[in-house]
């Protein structure tokens, strides 16, 4: 029996509330997203949360309520998933990449100077927490807004606090893979200040100041009643299956080597487990031999978002420009991890890796 990457969980409860939402709610901006909202704050310990459509249409609206306009720059790390530049681009913004640290993928903020950027997207890779201390006084210092990407990160905590509450605005995904979803595509924003909520608001509305007046240019990207109604249920089951994934990760961090291991703090989320081999020769062969033996393996993100087509002909970068980035997505592996994995299953894991770095 093949061992999947990643299993996402739908159970009689989530499907008994979306039908619920779908015969007696409205099935856009119906009661269940504004529950979801309001559950979803509390659980980050912000004041505000906005659905939307998609942890990318997150990223952008943040980026517009934050006031980054044609133009601008916003900066962000050079390894992540291609939505995090994109975002910036689909405003007319300029994305300005900056390496990243070869013990935990996240922004190396030893070696981030300020090139003039309105916001930093900070991306909490695999769900492992930045240096929001870092980032904070490089927002005092540059007076930069912070934008988390926190969309591999629900429930993951730095200094008791959980992702999310440290920026000007946090931005989620509710994708299919990760450790919460709502039955589809989806994505939260979560914010302290009243205003910047309001903005965000209006801008998922189609820019609505009343039923059919307009004041701002807004989208329509609204998160559907049926995908909140999932999503409530399955907020109530993250701090559950966020135990588990720590202990599953605990087992793989048990049973590896310690010299491929990255550096999770203690309060990642672990969105994945990903280890990093010798080389990119490495990597591929112990793919391959996992394959092999019916267990699926991933690399995220085998490209850094310099080196991806649209940017390279867009601004002309060229391999070596952003070297921990470009040498780190050769030689991850991201290995099995979600909600019910077992002992035996991870005991096999670890084997076949060992097993194959020792080949």
């Amino acid at each position: 029996m093949k061992i999947p990457i990643m299993m996402p969980v739908v159970d009689e409860e989530m499907k008994a509330a979306a039908l619920n939402a779908l015969q007696n709610e409205k099935m856009v901006l119906g009661e269940s997203v504004f529950r979801f909202e309001e559950a979803f704050a509390e659980y980050t310990g912000t004041k505000y949360a906005v659905s939307t459509n998609s942890g990318t249409m997150a990223l952008m609206l943040a980026q517009i309520a934050l006031g980054v306009k044609k133009g601008d720059k916003v900066s962000c790390p050079a390894l992540s998933f291609i939505a995090t530049a994109n975002s910036i681009l689909h405003n007319g913004a300029e994305p300005v990449f900056f390496d990243i640290s070869s013990r935990d993928g996240n922004i190396d903020m030893a070696k981030v100077k300020h090139k003039g950027e309105k916001a930093i997207i900070p991306v909490h890779l695999y769900g492992n927490m930045c240096d929001m201390d870092a980032l904070a006084e490089y927002k005092r210092k540059n007076n930069v807004a912070i934008i988390e990407d926190a969309a591999e990160a629900h429930g993951a905590i730095y200094k008791g606090k959980k992702a999310g509450s440290f920026g000007d605005i946090g931005c989620f995904s509710f994708y299919s893979t990760k450790n919460m979803t709502v039955g589809g595509d989806g994505g939260m924003m979560t914010a302290d200040n009243e205003e910047t909520a309001k903005k965000l608001r209006k801008l998922t509305d189609c820019g609505r100041k009343t039923k059919y007046e307009h004041d701002v240019l807004g989208y329509t990207a609204r998160l559907n009643t049926i995908n909140a109604a999932i999503g409530i249920v399955q907020l109530k089951r993250l701090e559950e299956w966020n135990k588990a994934r720590r202990g599953a990760a605990a087992a793989y961090s048990k049973n590896l080597p310690k010299e491929i291991q990255l550096q999770y703090k203690e309060g990642c989320a672990y969105y994945t487990y990903t280890i990093r081999l010798k080389d990119e020769k490495q990597r591929d062969m112990a793919a391959a031999h996992l394959e092999k033996e019916g267990i699926m393996t991933g690399v995220y993100f085998p490209i850094p978002m310099h080196l991806q087509p649209i940017y390279r002909e867009r601004y002309g970068y060229k391999e070596g420009r952003y070297p921990v980035s470009e040498k780190f997505s050769k030689e991850i592996l991201s290995l099995p991890l979600f909600v019910g994995i077992k002992d035996e299953q991870i005991k096999l894991i670890c084997e076949k890796v060992n097993e194959a770095i020792n080949q």
